[in-house]
């Protein structure tokens, strides 16, 4: 007969593997759902930390022109655009910040369709376009944020990126030392142990130890998404249009109608807010797609943006009788690396005045970590920044990689199935488990309503229907 510490310590082996396999069949299912969306995500993402790189190589030579004197103001370059495009309305002024590259004007054509005209800033010749509705980035970051699916699109990688956070949270209890054959493993690839291990250890140590990376890349990325993010998190850290606005008249437009189609230039807590307005002289023989007969010009909104104190800056045009020039220079758009210089301006259309103005200062707690998370998510910061996020997305392609070859061989050939951890049954509520998942749930709705579907499917089919069972098995 065994002695009771004997059969205590069994019990306890017993709960222990009872856990931990639990923990890895969590993990498991999760990762079939994450990892298809994580290597879709790195590979956009590092399309999208090169764009610059990319597009200096396809545009090199329409993009370079020869200083030569002084530049000239910025009205005759803007009257060379519309001479050159008459069907189209110009959005968008963005300086090079470079004595050797073309300025940008953005413009419109009656289709929608979104351009680069770049001119030489010295001679005023427009020296080509780079199709902005098509480009690479454009399509990198829809997949990035859609899949090209629109909204449905958007809610899968939501889900995606929530079940992530199970994703990590499992991973890092299965990859935490706890006893010897845990430890074997820890920060270390056993080579001689077989292919299955080393994997094994390949994909714990870069999950365990870049864990705190993807935690960051999840929730800034969780931030844009269109539930979480737009609905929850961005709705309550929006800034209140009456801080600074007052009474003055409000748009109907809001921050995001500035944005150009994928791209994200709006400061994010700004994008729903609405944006103020000009004296409204509709009633002057002017209408929408307009273009003012009085009022200031560009060179005067120029000249206010530099008295005002910026330096690199994108200049927005109105596009209505009631619109307002906005000169915005923030992190988002990559303006500027650091967010604590965030600066958007809009200004009276006919009388040039400063309507209102948004800076740093005005940002709620939250709005400013995303301000200057976004330059670390873009690798924006530095030359070091790009590199260090390539290395951590190849090195979560690496990871995911690894997992799927790790289940390949492992995978029940002989009868088939899934080859999902099996299932121990053992007495008791994990707590701590059930409040993590109960957490998980309440904080990313989305992940937790997949999480109650999968439990419910595990309770109605794996558990009652034979056929299921042995599939998952």
């Amino acid at each position: 007969m065994l002695s009771e510490s004997t059969q205590l310590k069994m019990n306890s082996t017993r709960v222990e593997k009872a856990r931990y396999f639990s923990v890895w069949r969590w993990h498991f299912y999760a990762g079939l759902y994450v990892i298809p969306f994580m290597l879709m995500l790195c590979v956009t993402g590092i399309i999208m930390l090169f764009d610059s790189d990319i597009e200096q190589l396809r545009y090199g030579q329409m993009l370079t022109v020869e200083a030569a004197g002084d530049p000239l103001p910025v009205s005759e370059q803007l009257d060379a655009v519309r001479e050159a495009f008459p069907d189209y309305s110009v959005t968008q002024f963005i300086p090079s910040g470079d004595a050797h590259l073309a300025n940008r004007f953005s413009i419109s054509s009656p289709s929608g369709e979104s351009v680069f005209a770049l001119v030489n800033p010295y001679s005023g010749a427009v020296q080509g376009t780079i199709d902005r509705s098509h480009s690479v980035y454009q399509w990198a970051n829809k997949i990035h944020s859609t899949l090209l699916l629109g909204d449905s699109g958007d809610y899968l990688i939501e889900v995606a990126a929530s079940l992530g956070i199970l994703l990590l949270v499992s991973g890092v209890y299965l990859w935490w030392p706890r006893n010897s054959a845990s430890r074997a493993g820890f920060l270390r690839l056993r080579f001689a142990s077989g292919k299955r291990v080393w994997l094994r250890d390949l994909h714990a140590n870069i999950g365990g130890v870049l864990s705190l990376a993807l935690l960051f890349f999840l929730i800034s990325g969780l931030s844009w998404t269109g539930f979480w993010g737009k609905q929850l998190v961005q709705a309550w850290n929006t800034f209140p249009a009456y801080y600074t606005w007052g009474d003055k008249p409000k748009s109907e437009l809001t921050h995001t109608s500035l944005n150009h189609g994928a791209e994200k230039e709006m400061p994010w807590n700004l994008e729903q807010t609405p944006l103020p307005t000009s004296h409204d002289h509709s009633k002057m023989g002017h209408s929408d797609g307009f273009m003012p007969a009085h009022g200031v010009n560009i060179d005067q909104i120029v000249n206010q943006a530099k008295v005002l104190g910026f330096s690199h800056y994108r200049v927005y045009f109105p596009q209505s009788a009631t619109g307002v020039y906005t000169v915005a220079a923030n992190s988002m758009a990559g303006d500027v690396t650091d967010p604590r210089l965030d600066r958007t301006s809009h200004f009276d259309q006919y009388n040039g005045q400063l309507l209102v103005e948004v800076t740093w200062n005005d940002y709620s707690p939250f709005a400013k970590w995303m301000a200057a998370s976004v330059s670390l998510h873009q690798g924006d910061l530095s030359l070091l920044n790009k590199i260090a996020n390539l290395f951590i997305c190849l090195a979560f392609m690496v990871f995911c990689v690894a997992a799927v070859v790790m289940w390949w061989l492992r995978r029940p050939q002989a009868r088939g199935g899934l080859g999902a951890p099996p299932k121990f049954e053992h007495q008791g509520v994990w707590k701590v488990a059930l409040l993590t998942l109960v957490v998980l749930c309440l904080a990313f709705p989305l992940g937790g309503g997949t999480i109650v579907l999968v439990l419910i499917f595990d309770w109605l089919m794996v558990r009652h229907v034979p056929r299921v069972k042995r599939a998952l098995s």
